[in-house]
């Protein structure tokens, strides 16, 4: 009796991995569009309602990287015509031999987005330095490619400077949303002063950063809305337990893994964690699918 109930338990968990593994090949081509709305102070009375989105982590030329996906999102963008899309970093999994291969994919699945006249911003992630941990030396030359693929696709690279966003139909008289633009923290290139430095007292604003980690050193009452990504909302999440994944387990600090972080940051600073598209190590995901975070914004 003992026997046939192990014998039956084991079949039952051999079957929920089957049932897992193949979930988690099929996820990543499921899009979720989550819609948030993002109190912004001092948001300029032209801005209310408008919307920006916002998606990260390509990790472009990792096994099985999930381009087609990429490019069905930057389709989607384009027909949700945000007044900006921004992005959040990792462009590339890995610079190598395919470097040059692998951004010329960047540029053919962003295609359809940067075509529009949508302002597109963007920053640079770890994996676009070529580091795979906070101990790697930083790859310079990996960096700047990345940075001019950008340049060639006019999209707005930004390492800690802002940019005053303008509405396309607003009046001379228009105020600006602020872009902020955060460098990468793994090769320690964050300076939050310098990226703030040209912004009007109570100028409304967005803050970009790749990883979480950053949010800590934002100063208060300078980030009402910043945006993260990094994690990839964790990848593998343990089904029925909704907070937590792997990065639970894998990782010594407190992980901030995705959507609004609470009880995180400086007073007056809120942070929201995008899940990403593409992959770190193995090609799947599972309840964390890619994911376009699409702000509607206001003043209260």
């Amino acid at each position: 009796m003992v026997v046939t109930i192990i014998k039956r338990m084991l079949m039952g968990a051999a079957a929920l991995g089957l049932v897992l593994l193949v979930w988690g090949l099929v996820e990543p081509y499921f899009i979720d569009v989550n819609e948030e709305e993002a109190t912004i102070e001092n948001l300029p009375p032209e801005w209310e309602g408008k919307e920006v989105a916002v998606i990260g982590d390509m990790q472009v030329g990792m096994w099985m990287d999930n381009t087609n996906t990429i490019s069905r999102i930057s389709e989607d963008l384009a027909e949700m015509d945000p007044e900006a899309v921004l992005i959040l970093g990792d462009f590339i999994y890995h610079p190598g031999e395919n470097a040059e291969t692998n951004l010329d994919k960047v540029k053919e699945v962003l295609r359809p987005l940067t075509e529009t006249d949508i302002p597109v911003f963007a920053i640079l992630g770890n994996h676009d330095y070529a580091m795979t941990k906070k101990t790697d030396k930083p790859n310079m030359k990996a960096a700047n490619s990345v940075i001019q693929a950008l340049e060639e696709m006019d999209i707005t690279f930004l390492q800690n400077e802002s940019v005053a966003l303008q509405l396309n139909d607003a009046q001379e008289d228009g105020e600006p949303l602020y872009i902020t633009g955060l460098g990468s923290e793994w090769p320690s290139n964050v300076d939050t002063e310098k990226a703030l430095r040209d912004i009007p007292d109570n100028a409304a604003k967005i803050m970009m950063m790749h990883n979480p980690e950053t949010f800590s050193k934002v100063p208060a009452d300078t980030a009402p809305l910043a945006v993260a990504g990094h994690t990839h909302g964790g990848q593998v999440r343990i089904p029925f337990t909704p907070e937590s994944s792997y990065l639970t387990f894998a990782k010594e600090s407190e992980v901030h893994a995705d959507g609004w972080i609470e009880d995180y940051g400086e007073k007056g600073n809120q942070l929201y964690v995008n899940p990403g598209i593409g992959f770190s190590h193995l090609p799947m995901r599972i309840m964390a699918p890619p994911q376009i975070t699409l702000f509607t914004l206001s003043s209260s």
